[in-house]
C-alpha cells in the first residue's frame, strides 16, 4: 500500500481504545452494540498495522478498573473476547500475526484462561505483527507485581537488591522481551493514559483523537501517523528538529 512521503512508521504502537460506550449512546443504542462496531475497529487496525508495517500493536481491551462496570456488560465484553479469538484466530495464523495477552489470569473463568492460553500457543511462532491485547491490566498492578517478583528473588538470595536495575524491572514486566511503545493513540477526545503501561510509555508520544474508538479508521490511523512524524523525539537531550 502506498504511504504518504516521509511518513514515519512506529516500532510499537499502543491504542486506548475509548468512546464504545458513547458512540452507542449518541445514536441511541445499547453500549453493549457500540462495543461490538469497537471490535470491528479492531480487526481493522489489525490489518492497518500489517499493511503499514507496524512491528508491534499494543491495545488496551478491559482494564482491571472495569470490573466496576455493570456485571451484564462485563460478561458481554468477555463474550465478545471469546468471539474475536473463535471467528478470527486462522486468519491472524494465515497473516502471521503473533497474539500476546497480557494481564492478570486472577477473576477470570477457567475457560477463559485456557482460551488465551490457547490463542498464545497457536500464534507463538508466528513471526509478523505482535498483537498484545492488555486485558484485565491496569498498569500500577504489574509494576507492583514486578516489584513482588523481584522481591521473592531477593528474599532467596537468588538477587542482590544492587542488582535491581531498571533493566531487571523490565525483565519482571508483562511486556518482557517487548520494545518500549514509540506512541500511544486514546481515541474519543479523553486526554489522559488511564493506567496503560506507565513504566514503558515514559518516552512514548501521544496522539489524543476526537473520535470514538468504533469511528477510527485508516483516515484517521493516517492523521495519526503524520502527526507522530512531525514530532521530535528528544529522549531526554536536546535532539534535533526532524527534517
Amino acid at each position: 500500500m502506498a504511504q504518504p512521503a516521509r511518513l514515519r512508521i512506529p516500532v510499537h504502537l499502543g491504542v486506548i481504545m475509548d468512546g464504545n460506550g458513547r458512540w452507542a449512546k449518541a445514536r441511541g443504542k445499547r453500549r453493549t452494540e457500540g462495543h461490538v462496531e469497537g471490535v470491528k475497529a479492531l480487526r481493522r487496525l489489525v490489518e492497518l498495522c500489517i499493511n503499514y508495517g507496524v512491528g508491534h500493536c499494543t491495545v488496551f481491551s478491559f482494564s482491571s478498573e472495569n470490573w466496576t462496570r455493570p456485571r451484564e456488560e462485563v460478561a458481554f465484553i468477555f463474550n465478545l473476547l471469546r468471539r474475536f479469538v473463535a471467528s478470527d484466530l486462522q486468519k491472524l495464523i494465515r497473516n502471521n500475526v503473533q497474539v500476546r495477552i497480557i494481564g492478570s489470569r486472577e477473576g477470570l473463568e477457567p475457560s477463559l484462561v485456557r482460551l488465551i492460553d490457547d490463542v498464545e500457543a497457536k500464534t507463538a511462532s508466528n513471526t509478523g505483527l505482535v498483537l498484545v491485547v492488555a486485558f484485565n491490566y491496569g498498569g500500577k498492578a504489574e509494576i507492583a507485581e514486578a516489584t513482588r517478583r523481584l522481591a521473592r528473588e531477593v528474599a532467596a538470595g537468588r538477587l542482590s537488591p544492587e542488582h535491581i536495575t531498571e533493566q531487571a524491572i523490565e525483565a519482571a514486566l508483562y511486556t518482557a522481551g517487548l520494545p518500549d511503545p514509540d506512541l500511544i493513540i486514546r481515541t474519543s477526545g479523553e486526554q489522559r493514559i488511564s493506567n496503560f503501561l506507565l513504566w514503558q510509555a515514559a518516552y512514548s508520544e501521544f496522539v489524543f483523537v476526537d473520535e470514538y474508538w468504533p469511528d477510527f479508521d485508516e483516515q484517521s490511523f493516517l492523521k495519526v501517523l503524520e502527526t507522530f512524524s512531525l514530532r521530535d523525539r528528544r529522549f531526554g537531550g536536546i535532539g534535533v528538529a526532524q527534517p
